[in-house]
């Protein structure tokens, strides 16, 4: 989707959630959460071809395709999880959206790990 599109999505879900909201705010979360989904699956869509270009380059500099993986993976956590969150502050739980936050932070240090494991690795190998 072309960035007009999607800001144009943006822009009118808004509008719709704040005359939805004093008068139905539960259809006002919907809409908005409807869509976030939309403009999230267009982006995560378009990402394809970046995803396919970082390939690339880690194949030409001949990097382990484990840690661009691991890499994408933790970038993708922290997408949804930023996601997630902003859809519990706008439904007024701004604990939950923490909470969420703090799992997500989580998630992402299990996963680098074996990455900060091969760095440290590698610099006490070069030292003497």
């Amino acid at each position: 989707m072309h960035i007009l599109q999607l800001v144009g999505v943006g822009l009118t879900a808004t509008v719709l959630v704040a005359v939805l909201r004093p008068r139905a705010p539960q259809f006002a979360m919907m809409v908005g959460m409807l869509a976030g989904i939309v403009l999230l699956l267009s982006v995560v869509d378009s990402m394809r071809s970046v995803i396919q270009s970082l390939s690339d380059l880690a194949t030409a500099a001949k990097v382990d395709h484990s840690f661009l993986s691991t890499v994408l993976k933790i970038i993708g956590i922290a997408y949804i999880v930023e996601f997630a969150a902003q859809v519990a502050r706008d439904a007024q739980e701004g604990a939950l959206a923490g909470k969420i936050e703090l799992a997500g932070k989580v998630g992402i240090v299990i996963l680098a790990l074996p990455i900060i494991t091969g760095v440290i690795e590698s610099l006490v190998h070069l030292l003497p």
